[in-house]
């Protein structure tokens, strides 16, 4: 009787392919595990980013209302800021921004129009030479800054002279009146955080 015998792959072949197959599964999850971890790394980053700037963005809202504060009067500082808003005082607002003590920030706009004072100011500037205004400089009013989830500095503004363009304001032969064009720059945790945001106010009579 004879026998016939029957040939086989040998096993090192087996155990090679397996090899390679869980080479590339392990291969796919490492790749899977780092993109997942890149992911929750710019979640997180812009979670962070998206409340530093809506701190800064508050902070540059209330530089508006205290420059508001600061053209209505009356100033806790000095009697002597409240009259450089009195109607027709115009001749304080020079080219450029001041720095003096009474007419700090106060501004006019360039005569050229080829770049605005507000773009060319310095609000990094907190020197007592600073061509802005400090929250609460004229006004008395606190600001809450410093370390933390909190603004890094107080906010800065400026004040510029423009004209009141309203409808009936352009007459011939009449004098054009005046209106304030508040320009206010906010921090987030970070100095390196910033927010600008304008209005225009337009003071009232009397």
């Amino acid at each position: 009787m004879k026998r016939h015998s029957m040939s086989s792959t040998p096993p090192t072949a087996q155990s090679g392919v397996a090899l390679v197959v869980v080479m590339l599964i392990l291969l796919v999850v490492v790749v899977l595990g780092v993109g997942g971890a890149q992911i929750a790394l710019l979640s997180e980053r812009t979670a962070r980013y998206d409340r530093d700037y809506l701190i800064a963005s508050q902070a540059a809202e209330a530089a508006l209302m205290d420059a508001e504060f600061d053209i209505r009067g009356p100033n806790t500082s000095t009697d002597s800021r409240t009259a450089q808003f009195a109607p027709g005082n115009d001749g304080i607002f020079v080219s450029g921004c001041s720095s003096s003590s009474t007419t700090r920030g106060l501004c006019q706009p360039y005569p050229d129009t080829a770049k605005p004072v507000w773009a060319r100011v310095d609000f990094l500037d907190t020197s007592t030479s600073a061509p802005t205004v400090e929250f609460g400089a004229f006004t008395g009013r606190i600001f809450d800054a410093g370390s933390g989830i909190r603004p890094a500095r107080a906010p800065r503004y400026i004040i510029e002279l423009i004209d009141d363009q309203a409808p009936g304001n352009n007459a011939a032969g009449g004098q054009v009146p005046k209106m304030y064009r508040v320009t206010a720059m906010g921090f987030g945790p970070r100095v390196d955080v910033q927010v600008v945001l304008q209005m225009v106010f337009r003071k009232e009579k009397g």
